[in-house]
């Protein structure tokens, strides 16, 4: 087991990985920028090291900073965390090539996985079902035009790298199509450097279904069982919660197996997450690896008791899984709410400042991921979630009866936040039903 990791982080991320390094005894090094000083990770790290001005671009994403700090602090090992520098190959080949562990996949898994084009294709070799689309990438607008005729209409356009909807656009004909290719290449070469987009046909009313998995050096390989996040706004998940509501069983196990079968074929390590697209007749489609470690990953661990960021931990340094398959018996209902600065009353506007008072919801099954208390002064810097509240119950119902009571005991005094929206999500009727898809929340909650 190592003895230092350090954690190239921020936020409640930072705070979650630390406390998982001090219940197995191992030493923290957190970095931070000018903008975090006075975070409270910062404070309880066994060494805290500033990497730069508050900017993401000249701190949590200096790769040369975060490795002179771990040189500095020497350690074993970085914790990536989720965001930043989570999924970038040549981080993770930089830390390797200083003999420090990147707890996370291989860079050869990453970079393949991380491609979502070449993603689609591996998933292919593992028989796992993909939504119909272009065999590579799309050159020009006649290869489009003649794609999109193939596949039919309407088609999503998608960046080949990177996420959270940059560059991808919806195209019902052939005159939306030419309109909005350029400009899905040029949001993805502004967004992630590549510009490179392909064609799928879009799904309508999709579900978004996603398969925690977790696999060690040995061979292994397991799921963690499902997670539904299919309350979106733009792409960016509100709500998560496992198990996935109205998905038949039969659709979960073949889900789930699909998921270990694209990971074993990839030759894939530590924690991921495969995402699929659900349609209205059940039927799912891969979409996306996310290869980290994910902002919802308490969701999984309250409905399988497993620690997540102990187990990464644990198969970086060489452990062998300590669980089979057969072990992983999930129960109850667990959900999670992303509380964030912002003011839903003003088109969700980031609301950086201080928090003046803060009271946190309590009792049993209840969880509370965050970084904030009275007095932090939340930074404009960086993505505005500033905690996650998570509950578990013996079912979904008591799950949402327990969420919609603390959500109404939370109290942030200071900035606006999120939490009267997911008490709106959660007590609309959609919603309970488990009648909701990722466009939802749009088209019945701020559209009207």
């Amino acid at each position: 087991m190592y003895n230092r990791i350090l954690i190239a982080n921020r936020g409640e991320i930072a705070l979650r990985v630390q406390r998982a390094c001090r219940e197995l005894g191992i030493e923290t090094v957190v970095v931070y920028s000018e903008a975090d000083k006075d975070a409270p990770y910062v404070r309880l790290a066994d060494q805290a090291i500033c990497i730069g001005p508050p900017r993401s671009i000249d701190s949590y994403l200096k790769i040369d900073q975060i490795i002179s700090a771990a040189e500095i602090g020497n350690v074993d090992a970085i914790h990536p965390g989720y965001g930043f520098l989570s999924e970038n190959s040549h981080f993770n080949e930089v830390c390797r090539s200083c003999n420090i562990d990147f707890i996370g996949p291989t860079p050869e898994a990453m970079e393949k996985l991380g491609d979502k084009n070449q993603a689609r294709q591996m998933a292919k070799l593992a028989n796992v079902p993909v939504v119909p689309g272009s065999e590579g990438l799309i050159e020009n607008e006649e290869d489009a035009v003649k794609t999109a005729r193939l596949i039919g209409y309407p088609v999503l356009i998608k960046a080949t790298a990177g996420g959270g909807g940059k560059g991808m656009r919806v195209a019902a004909n052939e005159l939306a199509l030419k309109a909005a290719l350029e400009q899905a290449q040029n949001e993805a070469k502004a967004a992630f450097g590549n510009g490179g987009v392909y064609l799928e046909r879009y799904i309508e009313k999709p579900r978004h279904v996603e398969v925690q998995i977790i696999a060690d050096h040995f061979g292994n390989v397991c799921h963690l069982h499902e997670r539904d996040c299919s309350v979106q706004r733009r792409h960016q998940k509100l709500i998560e919660e496992s198990p996935s509501p109205r998905l038949p069983e039969s659709a979960r196990k073949e889900l789930c197996e699909a998921a270990v079968r694209l990971v074993k074929t990839a030759g894939y390590t530590n924690a991921g997450t495969v995402e699929f697209i659900v349609d209205q007749e059940n039927r799912f489609y891969f979409i996306e690896v996310n290869a980290r470690i994910q902002v919802e990953h308490p969701v999984t661990e309250m409905v399988t008791g497993i620690d997540l960021i102990k187990t990464q931990i644990a198969v970086a340094s060489g452990k062998p899984l300590p669980f089979t398959q057969e072990q992983i018996v999930p129960r109850g209902a667990a959900m999670e709410c992303r509380i964030n600065a912002e003011d839903p009353t003003r088109n969700f506007q980031p609301c950086p400042g201080k928090i003046e008072r803060i009271f946190i919801p309590g009792g049993y099954g209840v969880r509370f991921d965050t970084h904030v208390s009275a007095g932090y002064v939340v930074p404009p810097y960086y993505d505005s979630m500033i905690g996650k509240l998570i509950v578990f119950k013996e079912n979904r119902d008591e799950a949402i009866a327990c969420m919609l009571r603390c959500l109404s005991e939370l109290q942030i005094q200071g900035i606006s936040t999120t939490a009267d929206f997911h008490k709106k999500v959660l007590s609309h009727n959609d919603f309970v039903q488990g009648l909701v898809d990722t466009k939802w929340v749009e088209r019945e909650l701020l559209s009207k």
